[in-house]
């Protein structure tokens, strides 16, 4: 008799591949697998549209391309606790008009919808960095919602993850479908990253299909954890040790789950955990540190914008990486109890107030850093690569993604009378 792994892995939905921006989020075929769950959470059914630019690396001369109207691709939530906040902090975008930036289409080059070369370069490797993370969060989807170790591990965080993973989702495809509109609409060249999507899918997946990112050799990061529950700044030098040392580790399973020890699977949920909180706050300091060098209030107005949901995002995975349970995997990853640290407690989820500007100011609760230097496009481009996200991509990839990042941190704000 087939296990119900093995019967989520025959009937799970193949997923067509041929996104040229992303990929099409649908789980409307997963409703049978998660019926068991339906008391732990809502199932969830969303539909999210790819933008297809297939074809058109660069945009001619008097040709816009229609902006994508397919709203937030979320339906059936449950309105959690995180979700509440998370709703407050995103609904302030709400209070000013479009047109009070986005002028009618007649206007000229000096009108309201003009953006520079400069905020041009810095959307431009703004989708890519939202197409890399819409890869990378679809295969945590695609796991957290199969059902089995894997998602019950997760549960044992939070009740809330696999919704949460889900939310998450949508939100980073948004990003690249909007950012990828709006500069063919501004006539710029938009982003295509597909001739890079070579990288395997996990052994372990449903649905196997070719990746941009890499989540089976993961050097996750985690001294964002000590950062901000501490005043000093990068950005004045100070540095920070591991929370936990996670070394050349999966976030998803590569291989089948039932072959996994209880422990072996939560430390892969753990390690998780704090993956999303590293990805989520790098962008925070990203979008920050990018919103700069714009000139156009109008591509300011985007940056800000779309940085604040990744500040929403470190937010709730700064709590839930906190909530990972202490775990030995037995094969040298090993899960603290952050509790017994006071420098690790983990009620300390909001942003402790640091130097800021200057040090003779008094401190402030700010994301950090900002600076170019250690937040900007070059420099989350080698973190990334660092942490081994992008592991088995070929130099034609590194060449594009820094070419890109090289180009947004060429920027230069400029002040039109």
């Amino acid at each position: 008799m087939e296990s119900k792994e093995e019967a989520a892995r025959r009937t799970h939905p193949k997923f067509s591949g041929n996104f040229p921006v992303g990929w099409i989020l649908s789980r409307t075929n997963l409703s049978a697998m998660r019926e068991t769950r339906k008391t732990k959470r809502n199932n969830m059914n969303a539909t999210v549209e790819s933008f297809d630019i297939k074809g058109q690396n660069r945009v001619k001369s008097g040709a816009r391309g229609p902006i994508s109207n397919t709203g937030d691709g979320r339906t059936g939530y449950k309105l959690g606790r995180r979700s509440f906040i998370k709703g407050l902090a995103l609904g302030g975008a709400a209070l000013a008009p479009a047109r009070a930036l986005l002028a009618d289409d007649g206007e000229d080059q000096q009108g309201a919808n003009f953006i520079t070369d400069g905020d041009a370069a810095i959307l431009r490797f703004l989708a890519a960095a939202e197409i890399l993370e819409t890869d990378l969060w679809q295969q945590y989807t695609e796991f957290a919602d199969l059902g089995g170790p894997y998602t019950d591990a997760l549960e044992n965080i939070d009740g809330d993850m696999p919704p949460y993973i889900d939310q998450n989702t949508a939100d980073e495809f948004s990003h690249q479908n909007f950012l990828n509109a709006f500069l063919m609409k501004m006539r710029r060249q938009p982003v295509n990253l597909e001739r890079f999507r070579t990288l395997p899918s996990s052994p372990a997946a449903a649905a196997p299909t070719l990746r941009l990112t890499n989540l089976m050799h993961l050097n996750v990061d985690t001294s964002w954890y000590l950062r901000y529950r501490s005043s000093g700044n990068p950005d004045f030098g100070d540095t920070f040790g591991q929370a936990v040392n996670i070394i050349d580790r999966p976030a998803i399973p590569v291989k089948m789950q039932t072959l996994y020890t209880a422990n072996q699977m939560q430390a892969i949920a753990n390690t998780a955990a704090f993956h999303f909180a590293m990805i989520e706050q790098g962008g925070s300091s990203l979008y920050d540190a990018l919103s700069l060098k714009c000139s156009s209030l109008l591509a300011l107005r985007i940056v800000t914008n779309i940085g604040g949901t990744e500040v929403a995002h470190f937010e709730i995975w700064n709590d839930k990486a906190g909530d990972a349970p202490p775990v030995d995997s037995g094969d040298g990853l090993v899960f603290p109890d952050l509790n017994l640290n006071p420098a690790t407690t983990t009620n300390m989820v909001m942003p402790r107030p640091c130097k800021f500007i200057s040090e003779d100011l008094p401190f402030c609760s700010v994301i950090r850093p900002t600076s170019i230097g250690l937040a900007g496009a070059t420099a989350a481009a080698h973190f990334l690569t660092n942490t081994g996200l992008f592991q088995g991509q070929s130099s034609a990839f590194f060449q594009a993604l820094f070419g890109l990042a090289a180009a947004a941190d060429r920027a230069i704000r400029v002040c039109r009378d």
